[in-house]
């Protein structure tokens, strides 16, 4: 029943903390409040249009802008709309009863999603009370007979009605600042809030004059300046939009973006309502990944541009509007709950995102390969993390070879199986990750008659850990992780036979030649005689841990271990060859010591252990010095470390000077 014209009373609460706890819950995201009071009014603006639509108003519709005006003076701000306003039992409906149980209860019950709250109980009109000391509601309904009505209240449960001399139909809200919210009694904060919730809201929303440019400064003109566009790109029919449309909007969107690679037109009914644009950003800087692009709007009005609970991960790459008012919003902090519809919908749109893939690939091959290396990073990314793109993007991926040459996956398969398939019938597949720092490995694949992919982005590594579990009998080796005759095994292989003891002196010669700060394995190795000398490899499984652990995949252990090196030595080498009949030559065998006898006292056993250790270190440092004076060895050792860009500092300027010595001395015998 409504309120005798000049009554007071009390909202119908059961509790005397309701504004206080708007507050205390909506204040991160205060600015809200004109988002919440401006969608109302176009609700209302709205309703006004379906009521002439239908034939139950017969009147002039007039004027259906909502205006906002502001005196900063005064510290008033006005939310005027000609919608289809309130009667004195719809006020007293709608403001005057909020259903709350009690202060304890509701914050008991909802302390852990606060940000649901306002949502939930439909309080956006009471979000006012975020900024304002005072708010009035003066309002006059459209139906024949109705009077108007005033409602204020100062933020108490304690609130005043009457009737009111308002003449026009719809309803005008009146806040009234409060000391500590002044920022929004600026012309420019107001701007601000109007340009970022409201620019595409479905009614002309108005703010003031057009200004121009007169005698040196800003003045209004006779023109309202309207903030929005009513009908908005992603509203329209795609068979009614061109390439340009498309295009001016994203920059429109983004002003200071370069042009996306390709688009996609949302538009379901069924089982959701959704609406939207979505753009493939050029992905130029690899480590500079932009998310928070996409724009979340709820029937026209600006929500969020943090959608993470509504994409997939990857799809927050993207760029663009999404509009959906099927998706459950917490209006104060404009989180998105987990629920059936969200989950349908982020399913569409992976689904819709893998379709505009697919039909690029089949039918502008061309495109897509020119646009590739700008789109590996988003389709790698959506591969590793969701299951249901992957399969997709298994036809459309492509794979690019160090030549420059694309290949989907299945091509590349078919092109490379009967030449790099191994003696254990595995498919090897080759690549590098830079083709000038491991040219050397390369060329040698080439010469064999392989094919060597690129895999240069950061998301390789892992990349590589799928195309070994997505494609059967494979496996992927980085060119320069082995030799290549080991790298892809046709036939099993003979390796040199070498005592104990010798395979312990060719381990102390070299490490007594490489860089300390590493650890090293050294092994033996018939490569041929016109091969290197020496082979620099990293394992192939701890390089690539080591890759996918820097980018926080959960295997920081392996991040935090010292680097580990294969120094193969090849013993087919004549420079080896040499090396190892000089030592020989040069160094003594290590002095055997026999054994201590079964019954042997502790101290005779301790003894014969010291004894032990001194012979090996006397050997040890015997094989030291020979190491240090050859200058053979050490030329081709530093040779294999500058091929690896493993020599730098006082190491490389000894490496220059000592091969200026031996290209000098050969040259002048």
């Amino acid at each position: 029943m409504a309120k005798k014209q000049g009554t007071t009373g009390r909202i119908g609460v059961t509790t005397e903390n309701i504004f206080p706890v708007i507050k205390k819950f909506l204040y991160s995201d205060h600015e809200i409040f004109l988002r919440e009071l401006v969608a109302n009014a176009v609700d209302a603006t709205q309703k006004m249009k379906a009521l002439a639509s239908s034939g139950d108003f017969k009147g002039e519709l007039g004027d259906l802008s909502v205006r906002i005006e502001l005196d900063e003076k005064k510290k008033t701000l006005k939310i005027i709309d000609r919608g289809i306003g309130m009667t004195g039992e719809e006020v007293d409906k709608y403001i005057n009863q909020i259903a709350f149980s009690s202060a304890g209860e509701f914050l008991e019950k909802y302390k852990d999603q606060i940000g649901n709250i306002i949502g939930h109980f439909g309080l956006g009109f009471y979000s006012a009370f975020m900024v304002a000391e005072k708010v009035t509601v003066e309002t006059l309904s459209w139906q024949d007979g109705a009077k108007a009505v005033k409602w204020s209240c100062d933020g108490s449960p304690e609130y005043e009605m009457s009737d009111c001399d308002k003449e026009d139909r719809g309803t005008v809200i009146t806040l009234y600042i409060d000391k500590e919210e002044e920022e929004f009694a600026k012309k420019e904060r107001i701007e601000s809030l109007l340009g970022k919730y409201c620019k595409f809201m479905p009614v002309p929303v108005v703010f003031g004059k057009e200004q121009e440019w007169k005698d040196g400064k800003y003045v209004d003109t006779d023109k309202d300046n309207v903030i929005n566009k009513v009908e908005p790109l992603w509203m329209k029919k795609p068979a009614d939009l061109k390439e340009e449309d498309y295009m001016n909007f994203y920059r429109a969107l983004y002003p200071m973006g370069e042009d996306p690679l390709f688009y996609i037109h949302l538009n379901v009914d069924y089982p959701f309502h959704l609406t939207g644009i979505l753009y493939f950003p050029k992905i130029k800087d690899r480590m500079d990944i932009t998310r928070n692009k996409i724009q979340l709007y709820c029937n026209q009005m600006f929500v969020t541009d943090s959608v993470d609970n509504i994409v997939p991960d990857f799809l927050t790459l993207l760029h663009g509007v999404i509009d959906s008012p099927d998706i459950p919003l917490n209006v104060s902090r404009s989180y998105l709950q987990s629920d059936a519809n969200v989950k349908k919908i982020s399913g569409y749109i992976t689904r819709k995102v893998a379709d505009r893939l697919e039909e690029i690939f089949k039918n502008e091959r061309k495109s897509l390969e020119e646009k590739w290396d700008n789109l590996k990073l988003f389709i790698e990314y959506g591969m590793l993390s969701d299951e249901k793109f992957c399969e997709r993007a298994m036809k459309f991926c492509l794979l690019k070879n160090t030549d420059g040459k694309y290949f989907s996956i299945d091509e590349y398969r078919k092109a490379v199986e009967t030449e790099q398939t191994d003696k254990d019938k595995k498919l090897v597949l080759l690549y590098a990750t830079d083709v000038e720092a491991q040219y050397p490995y390369i060329e040698s694949a080439r010469n064999k008659g392989y094919d060597v992919l690129l895999m240069d982005c950061q998301l390789d590594s892992h990349f590589v850990n799928l195309l070994e579990m997505k494609i059967e009998n494979t496996r992927c080796a980085r060119v320069d992780s082995d030799s290549i005759d080991n790298l892809i095994p046709k036939e099993e292989k003979i390796r040199p036979e070498l005592a104990d003891d010798r395979k312990k002196d060719l381990d102390l010669m070299f490490k007594a030649v490489l860089p300390s700060e590493n650890n090293y394995t050294v092994v033996a190795d018939n490569l041929g005689e016109n091969a290197a000398p020496i082979l620099i490899t990293q394992s192939e499984f701890m390089r690539r841990y080591r890759e996918m652990s820097s980018l926080g995949g959960g295997m920081n252990f392996y991040g935090e271990m010292p680097a580990s090196y294969t120094i193969t030595v090849n013993m087919q080498n004549p420079l080896v060859v040499k090396i190892m009949e000089a030592e020989a030559a040069a160094v003594k065998p290590e002095e055997p010591v026999a054994d201590a006898p079964a019954d042997a006292t502790e101290e005779q056993k301790k003894t014969v252990r010291e004894a032990k250790d001194a012979a090996a270190d006397e050997h040890k440092k015997e094989i030291e010095t020979f190491a240090q004076d050859n200058e053979i060895l050490k030329q081709i050792t530093d040779l294999a470390l500058l091929a690896n860009g493993m020599l730098k500092g006082k190491a490389l300027s000894e490496f220059i000077s000592r091969s200026g010595k031996v290209v000098a001395d050969a040259y002048l015998k």
